[in-house]
């Protein structure tokens, strides 16, 4: 075979393992999604949306939209939930008592059914922007007493990994926690409450 034939060959076999190895990462993730997501429509009325949380790592988020709105699932670290305290003097509402702001089930020092597992609404209680998600505890950029948690660049408010805003912040309330249970270990579903709890809470 000419050398000429050879890398023509080459060029064909990595087209091929190109398209093939692109079809398959869609095939892992799209069908996954499109089959659990419910339509337009269905969202924008409030339906409530499944999602698979198997291979959420410590530290990562997943963003998905519930009620037009962002929603955050973060899978916290050890180091995450040792770093959430009550202390008066450093929160604006430390122990969550602005009941508008977590169904009852998160009126607690991780604001969440389980401390590992933090569902959020991402929009700032200031004036409605997506706070970033900053969990590197090093980046002092953000103060010297910065442990990682949400930072919103819009007008600076900062807030802990369970959605508590620090005093001195312009956002007047902590990030809203959304109704949602666990139908399994791998699985949430935003915009239910857990079985035992008043669905009332929806509202």
């Amino acid at each position: 075979m000419s050398e000429g034939d050879n890398q023509s060959r080459r060029k064909f076999l990595t087209k091929t393992m190109t398209l093939v190895g692109g079809a398959g990462a869609g095939a892992v993730v799209f069908p996954l999604v499109s089959s659990m997501a419910p339509s337009e429509k269905a969202k924008a009325a409030g339906a409530p949306v499944k999602v698979d949380i198997s291979n959420l790592n410590e530290g990562e988020k997943i963003d998905v939209i519930w009620r037009k709105k962002p929603i955050w699932i973060i899978k916290r670290s050890k180091e995450m939930i040792d770093s959430i305290d009550t202390i008066d003097g450093k929160y604006k509402d430390p122990n969550s008592s602005n009941k508008e702001q977590q169904p009852e089930f998160a009126n607690n020092i991780y604001r969440s059914l389980k401390p590992e597992i933090l569902v959020l609404e991402g929009v700032c209680t200031h004036l409605g922007c997506n706070p970033a998600y900053k969990p590197d505890s090093s980046d002092k950029s953000l103060g010297s007493d910065w442990k990682g948690g949400f930072f919103c660049a819009c007008h600076g408010s900062k807030f802990d990994f369970a959605g508590k805003v620090f005093n001195g912040a312009p956002a007047g309330a902590n990030l809203k926690v959304p109704p949602y249970k666990f139908v399994d270990e791998n699985t949430v579903v935003i915009g239910e409450m857990p079985n035992n709890l008043n669905e009332s809470e929806l509202s």
